[in-house]
């Protein structure tokens, strides 16, 4: 594998690999010493476009714990503010001497684009409302380590569906596992088309959620937004908000997930978010041996860790 654009282009014994190879870096997190000198001499750069906290923060710290060496670039404070383009830029890291360029962008495609423009690995870190591969490979880790694994479980996945790029990574990465997947959300916040989703839908949550082992929440993107969705928050609350009574309707081993950031109050209740079963911060802990794994599937030579 030379690049990760998606997971719609793997296949389930691929994502189980990346995710065996995790628990690998799971356990190099445990040491009092938590680096390895697999991906020594090896150079990493972001190409982040879009604003992140956990994904670009994530994906530093793996390549440190790897040994890479990193380059840091900024778009607010680069060329690209004087009308560089998006080719130029690459090219003038290409000619840096980078191995792998971990993007983020607002358009979908942009991750692909980019790998006919350079001779090292390209990673998918978000583009527009097309995939967030690592995303959908940590949730799944999450999952595995929860409830010993994913195929045969029933997800729900609830919220704005229409504009997030990890609710299609999941869906294609938690059925391709084996799991069945619910999207849950009014008709104004799904896709104009779920054609090629392997999915079904429903739009009443409180029916849902005593049949699910696990429940994903999702954030109203109104960044991404150009017209009024729902009535209000207040009203999307009512209908698909996780309430603390809501809870109450899981099974006694359902999980409650979410990528990040949380708008408590409004999809999650913020004492819901604080409750056991939530499990929101493995996620983001998991995401560090994640992207450790997918960075060393793209540019480690195979030998010991």
């Amino acid at each position: 594998m030379k690049h990760l654009l998606g997971i719609e282009e793997l296949d389930g014994d691929e994502i189980d690999h990346l995710l065996t190879l995790t628990d690998s870096f799971v356990e190099v997190s445990r040491r009092r010493m938590p680096k390895v000198p697999a991906l020594q001499g090896r150079t990493v750069t972001w190409l982040f476009y879009e604003d992140s906290t956990r994904t670009r923060l994530s994906f530093e710290q793996a390549a440190k714990r790897l040994s890479a060496d990193t380059l840091s670039f900024s778009v607010s404070a680069s060329s690209v503010n004087k009308g560089e383009s998006l080719r130029d830029t690459v090219e003038t890291i290409e000619a840096m001497g980078v191995d792998a360029i971990v993007v983020r962008h607002r358009s979908a495609g942009v991750p692909h684009q980019v790998t006919h423009w350079v001779s090292g690995s390209v990673i998918n870190a978000g583009d527009g409302w097309h995939e967030h591969p690592t995303q959908a490979l940590l949730d799944c880790y999450t999952i595995r380590e929860h409830l010993g694994g994913v195929d045969g479980l029933r997800i729900a996945v609830v919220g704005d569906i229409k504009h997030s790029r990890v609710a299609r990574s999941d869906a294609w990465a938690f059925t391709k596992l084996g799991a069945e997947v619910t999207l849950v959300a009014p008709p104004t916040l799904l896709p104009p088309s779920l054609d090629g989703w392997p999915v079904a839908v429903s739009h009443d949550l409180d029916a849902v959620l005593p049949e699910v082992d696990v429940v994903y929440l999702l954030r109203m993107q109104r960044e991404r937004m150009t017209e009024a969705l729902v009535p209000s928050l207040r009203e999307y609350t009512a209908r698909y908000g996780l309430t603390r009574s809501r809870v109450d309707l899981l099974g006694d081993k359902a999980i409650v997930m979410h990528p990040g950031p949380m708008n408590r109050g409004v999809e999650i209740a913020a004492d819901v978010a604080n409750l056991p079963r939530s499990v929101v911060t493995d996620q983001v802990r998991n995401g560090v041996a994640v992207r450790m794994a997918v960075l060393f599937e793209l540019l480690g030579s195979g030998g010991e860790l």
